[in-house]
C-alpha cells in the first residue's frame, strides 16, 4: 500500500513538471512573437507641404525609439500625394483635401487616416499696415478688384499676390473657404510653405496664405470679418479656413506604414507633438466636415 501511494505521489509530480515545462515553453514563444518584434523596414511619404513638418517630426521620433525602420518624408503638393499613392509609387500619399476633391484620383482605392487638422489664413507682409479685412475684401483683392493696400486701411502700396501652385491642397483649401470658390489672377506660384513665407516676408506689399504651423513673427496673419485665425475658432468653425490633414494608403495599411499611422495618431504625438507644431489633434475638433463641406457636430 505505501509503495503504491509513493508511486502515485511520483507520477504526479512528473505531470506537474510536464505541465510546468509546457507553460514556460508557451511563454516562450509568446514572448518571442509578440511585443519583442522589431520594427524594420523601410517607407516613403510624398505631397502636402503643409502636413509635411508634422510627418518628418514624427517620423524622427519614431525612427529613433526604432533604428532600423527608415521613414523617407518628401513635399510636391496634395495632388502629388494622391497620384502617387494612387499609382503604388509611394507607401502613404499626404494630402490636405479629401481624395473625392482631387480629379482622377479612384478614392475608392484609397483609404483615409485623417492624422491632424490644420487651419490656413491669410498673410501679408508686415509693413501693408493691416491686419483685419472683410472676406469680400479678401476675395476682391484674390480677383483683382483691389490692387492698393490703402483701399483697405493699410499703406499707399501695390498689392503683390503670390499663389501656392496648381494641385497644392493648401491652394484648393484657400480658394473653396477663403475665397469662396473664386479664381484668383493669374500671379506668382510656389510649391513650397516654406517659400511662400520667405517671399511674403521680404516683398513690400505681399498676400498669400498658409497654413497656421507656417506663420510666424516674419509676416502678419490676417483676421477676416474681426474673427482671428485660432485654433478655438477652427474648433467650433467660426474660422472655416481650415482642412484635415489626410495620410492616404492604396488600401489597408500593413507592415511598417500601419506601424507607423498607428503611431502618429497615438495619444504621444496627438497631444504633445501636434499642438507643438501648430496642427490640432483630431479630437480636439467639436465640429466635423465631410468631402461635401457639410458640418456636423462632433457627438
Amino acid at each position: 500500500m505505501k509503495k503504491r501511494f509513493l508511486g502515485l505521489v511520483a507520477v504526479i509530480a512528473a505531470f506537474t513538471m510536464i505541465i510546468a515545462g509546457c507553460g514556460n515553453s508557451s511563454t516562450s514563444s509568446d514572448k518571442a512573437n509578440g511585443d519583442s518584434k522589431e520594427v524594420s523596414g523601410s517607407i516613403t511619404a510624398v505631397g502636402s507641404t503643409a502636413l509635411q513638418p508634422l510627418v518628418e517630426a514624427a517620423s524622427k521620433q519614431f525612427t529613433a525609439e526604432n533604428p532600423k525602420a527608415q521613414i523617407n518624408v518628401q513635399g510636391g503638393g496634395s495632388g502629388t500625394g494622391l497620384t502617387q499613392v494612387q499609382q503604388g509609387a509611394v507607401d502613404i500619399g499626404n494630402s490636405d483635401v479629401f481624395a473625392e476633391e482631387k480629379d482622377g484620383v479612384d478614392a475608392s482605392k484609397l483609404v483615409d487616416h485623417r492624422v491632424a487638422v490644420v487651419g490656413m489664413a491669410p498673410v501679408v507682409n508686415k509693413d501693408a499696415g493691416v491686419k483685419n479685412i472683410s472676406k469680400q475684401q479678401l476675395i476682391d483683392i484674390f480677383t483683382g478688384k483691389i490692387t492698393n493696400w490703402k483701399d483697405v486701411g493699410g499703406k499707399d502700396q501695390k498689392i503683390t499676390i503670390i499663389n501656392r501652385a496648381e494641385g497644392s491642397g493648401t491652394r484648393a483649401t484657400f480658394e473653396k473657404w477663403g475665397l469662396d470658390g473664386a479664381t484668383p489672377v493669374k500671379a506668382q506660384e510656389q510649391d513650397s510653405s516654406g517659400t511662400v513665407r520667405k517671399i511674403v516676408s521680404e516683398t513690400p506689399g505681399a498676400i498669400s496664405y498658409l497654413a497656421f504651423s507656417y506663420i510666424d513673427d516674419s509676416i502678419q496673419g490676417l483676421s477676416l470679418d474681426n474673427v482671428k485665425p485660432t485654433e478655438d475658432n477652427v474648433a467650433t468653425n467660426d474660422w472655416k479656413i481650415w482642412a484635415y490633414e489626410h495620410m492616404y494608403t492604396n488600401g489597408e495599411a500593413t507592415g511598417l506604414t500601419k506601424q507607423f499611422l498607428a503611431y502618429i495618431t497615438s495619444k504621444e504625438v496627438q497631444n504633445d507633438l501636434v499642438p507643438q507644431l501648430g496642427y490640432q489633434s483630431i479630437h480636439s475638433m467639436k465640429v466635423e466636415r465631410d468631402a461635401k463641406g457639410n458640418i456636423t457636430d462632433v457627438k
